[in-house]
Parts: structure tokens; C-alpha cells; sequence
């Protein structure tokens, strides 16, 4: 059922969430301690997506192996310090293609996506959702995976003027009703916006001076982090004198705006 973390805040290096910290996403890949009955490993596929300036798109580092085969990625994440990212490794849900294109972070020119969970009876439980998009997007979804839809559907809402916590909010409503049961952790990533659902799966927030993040699971052994309700989102939002604030709210209040 994969894992994920996402920081907004003053700049950091990835390097400790990534790889370095005590319970790292490296080593969720191998050895989560909170997947729910959602699998025991997650061997097929990771990804980083990081902000790398001030005005650039995300920049992406992803592969459709194991993270701990991976020897550039450690590297890697020690040259960077950006003010927002990205991290996720994969589970793949049987029936569903293990390749690059299905390994979260997703990105378009602003934001960065992940799902951690799965969407149930896939694809016909979402048929009707999809419908709804227009065919060219529809027809070039990354993968042919409910994440790559999620995300589809997601960024549509966004190009037509969607408020990005309601539209977040919105979707996993959504799609809880048409797929009852389905786990839909997500997170939503911009230059000065971070969003993530607890919706039937784990995840906890830690905020401090420099930043917020989240995780599937907790990193390290900071006493900082605090268990996400579940049926709840984390909003962590950048105020012009650059100070990130977040709160906590039932999805239900922003899903009926």
C-alpha cells in the first residue's frame, strides 16, 4: 500500500527522511511497522520530487525497483536543500503495471502528488469518475494505475479553478462513494501549499519552527510527531513573511464546501 512523507518549510536536505533517519523511507521500504494488512514490503518503485527554485516545475527522481538497490539516490538527495518535496516507495496493488510511470511523486508544471492506499474493485468502481475527464486526458494517464487516475482527476479539478484543499477534500469523498473500503492517503505539494489525508490508513504530522511534515510513517523518534485522525487532513500553508503554519481539520468539513 506504499509509503510517503512530504516537508514544506524553510530549506532542507531530504537526506535524513529519505535515508539517513532511524526509520527512513528507506527502510519502510523493507520493514513499515504500520501497513494495515496493505502488503509487507514496498519493493516496486520509489520516487523523490522536489521544488528546486523559486520559479521552476518539480523536478523528479523516480525507479521501478527497490529503493535500497538504488545507490544515486542517497547521493543525490545530500546536494539538495528545497523548501518543499516530496518521497514515496511503492507497493504495487496485484494486476496493476510495476513500471516508472506508476511510482508517486506524479507532477505537472506546479504541484506534486502521491497515493498511499489503493482504490477498490478497480478500474470499474471509478468508471463513472473517469467519464468525466476529457478523453486526452484520460488517454494519457502515466500508467494505467488508480493512482495515475486519482492524480488525472485531481489535476483536472486544479486546471479548472478548484480551490486545491477543497478539490483534495472532494476527491476522497468522491471516491469513497463510488469505492467504499478504498485506503486514499493522499498528498498534495506546491510552492507554498501542503495537503495529506488520513483516510483509512496511517499518517502523523510533525511541525517545528523550520517546517511541517508528514509521513506515513514517523521518521525518527521526535516526540513532535502527532497521529493523524483518520477521516482527517493536514494543511500546512507558507505566509508571505515565509513562516509555515499548519492545521489539522475533519475532511468532511472542507469535502461539502
Amino acid at each position: 500500500m506504499c509509503r510517503h512523507l512530504a516537508y514544506l518549510g524553510a530549506p532542507a536536505s531530504p537526506a535524513d527522511p529519505l535515508v539517513g533517519a532511524p526509520h527512513a523511507l528507506l527502510v519502510q521500504s523493507y520493514a513499515p511497522a504500520d501497513m494495515r494488512g496493505g502488503g509487507t514490503v514496498n519493493a516496486d518503485g520509489f520516487g523523490l520530487a522536489w521544488l528546486a527554485d523559486d520559479a521552476g516545475p518539480p523536478v523528479q527522481y523516480r525507479r521501478a525497483r527497490p529503493m535500497w538497490t538504488d545507490d544515486t539516490l542517497p547521493r543525490l538527495a545530500g546536494t539538495l536543500r528545497p523548501a518543499a518535496y516530496v518521497g514515496a516507495v511503492r507497493s504495487g496493488t496485484p494486476g496493476m503495471p510495476v513500471e516508472e510511470g506508476a511510482c508517486a511523486p506524479l507532477v505537472d508544471d506546479r504541484w506534486m502528488f502521491s497515493h498511499n492506499g489503493v482504490v477498490r474493485d478497480w478500474p470499474s468502481s471509478v468508471a463513472g469518475l473517469a467519464e468525466k475527464l476529457p478523453v486526452v486526458e484520460l488517454l494519457g494517464l502515466e500508467s494505467r494505475t488508480d493512482s495515475a487516475l486519482l492524480w488525472a482527476l485531481l489535476r483536472h479539478r486544479l486546471a479548472v479553478g478548484g480551490d486545491p484543499v477543497t478539490e483534495v477534500a472532494r476527491l476522497v469523498s468522491d471516491v469513497d462513494r463510488s469505492a467504499p473500503g478504498s485506503r486514499l492517503n493522499l498528498v498534495l505539494a506546491g510552492r507554498d501549499l501542503l495537503v495529506a489525508t488520513a483516510w483509512t490508513h496511517s499518517l502523523s504530522v510533525r511541525a517545528d519552527p523550520g517546517g511541517v511534515a508528514v509521513a506515513s510513517e514517523p521518521y525518527d523518534d521526535d516526540p513532535a510527531w502527532q497521529a493523524v485522525p483518520d477521516g482527517h487532513l493536514v494543511i500546512a500553508r507558507r505566509a508571505a513573511t515565509g513562516a509555515v503554519t499548519s492545521t489539522i481539520l475533519p475532511l468532511d468539513e472542507r469535502s461539502s464546501e
